[in-house]
């Protein structure tokens, strides 16, 4: 298979069974309404794939790696080549600090649901301006990575318009606006929740995370459900200080840190430290997060900064300057 890691069986485990789900939901439309709520776990987890894909490419072969990338595209939502200016290029570098288009604290520092439910659309609003200069600096720099990134493009464009049309072709004679139902519920909605979530993700992995500390920058997620769902995602520590580990030896990476990370940064449920923030704390604050070591909007003096490159491989290349 050209797999650079065995590990990724079960990455292609899982977008195969992305893709058959969207094909089984299409072919039997009774079956929808219990099949699409695992299609949005499944792009959910495409979505961390796609991640970790444009960290460290999955396979050895650069064509089988851009057409993986293509299909990832498909169920993450959006063309995963734009992982490269806004996360590689922009928040590896920055880290939740001046600058970052994803960090925490734009309009403020506090942490409750009405700001973690909007992050999502800032955040998203902020990165399409590193989207823009990337395509741009690659139409004037670089012809063969602007050819690939329109052909991503165009296979995002045209993946998501044929499986409309194939939705009125199959149901067009039975009930009107069963096609759309299909589209949106077994392939549509799963990209929304896998764009939202996984930008949420990054929201509670850095918000009241000390920027500016060597090892207290970001919060991890050690259960070892949430991690076995989400091909360990969860340990933020150990990806933000070796961005080009593969997923399957972050675990490994976490243990040698975990000394080193103020404990309140080491959440051991997904699902209780949500419950604990977004409803407990409401009528408990005491119970919610609070600012480990500086405020990211306080600059700090002697920080060292993250220098990366990404070659056309996906393959992230940071050191420190």
């Amino acid at each position: 298979m050209g797999l650079r890691n065995l590990a990724d069986c079960r990455t292609l485990l899982w977008v195969g069974l992305a893709i058959a789900l969207v094909s089984l939901q299409y072919a039997r439309i009774d079956w929808v309404p219990f099949l699409s709520p695992i299609s949005c776990y499944l792009a959910i987890a495409c979505g961390v794939i796609a991640h970790n894909h444009n960290h460290r490419a999955t396979f050895h072969g650069r064509r089988l790696n851009n057409a993986f990338g293509h299909v990832l595209t498909v169920f993450y939502g959006y063309p995963t080549m734009m992982w490269i200016p806004t996360h590689n290029l922009n928040h590896h570098r920055l880290v939740n600090r001046e600058g970052d288009a994803t960090i925490t604290w734009r309009y403020t520092n506090k942490h409750n649901a009405a700001v973690a439910g909007t992050y999502p659309f800032v955040s998203a609003y902020f990165q399409s301006e590193l989207v823009q200069r990337f395509v741009s600096s690659a139409r004037a720099k670089n012809r063969h990575l602007f050819g690939r990134i329109l052909f991503q493009y165009a296979v995002w464009i045209v993946a998501y318009a044929s499986m409309l049309f194939l939705g009125w072709y199959l149901y067009h004679e039975t009930k009107i606006g069963l096609g759309f139902y299909v589209w949106f519920f077994s392939l549509v909605l799963p990209a929304i929740c896998s764009i939202s979530l996984i930008m949420v993700f990054n929201y509670i992995q850095h918000v009241h995370a000390d920027a500016w500390s060597k090892h207290n920058h970001s919060r991890n997620f050690i259960g070892p459900v949430f991690n076995f769902l989400f091909f360990n995602n969860g340990y933020h520590t150990a990806h933000h200080e070796h961005p080009g580990l593969h997923w399957s030896q972050l675990p490994a990476a976490h243990a040698k840190l975990a000394d080193d990370i103020n404990p309140q940064l080491n959440e051991r449920s997904v699902c209780w430290f949500f419950f604990r923030q977004y409803v407990l704390a409401f009528f408990f604050p005491s119970l919610g997060t609070t600012q480990v070591g500086s405020s990211p909007s306080e600059p700090q003096g002697g920080v060292d900064s993250v220098a990366c490159t990404v070659d056309l491989s996906n393959d992230v290349s940071c050191s420190m300057d």
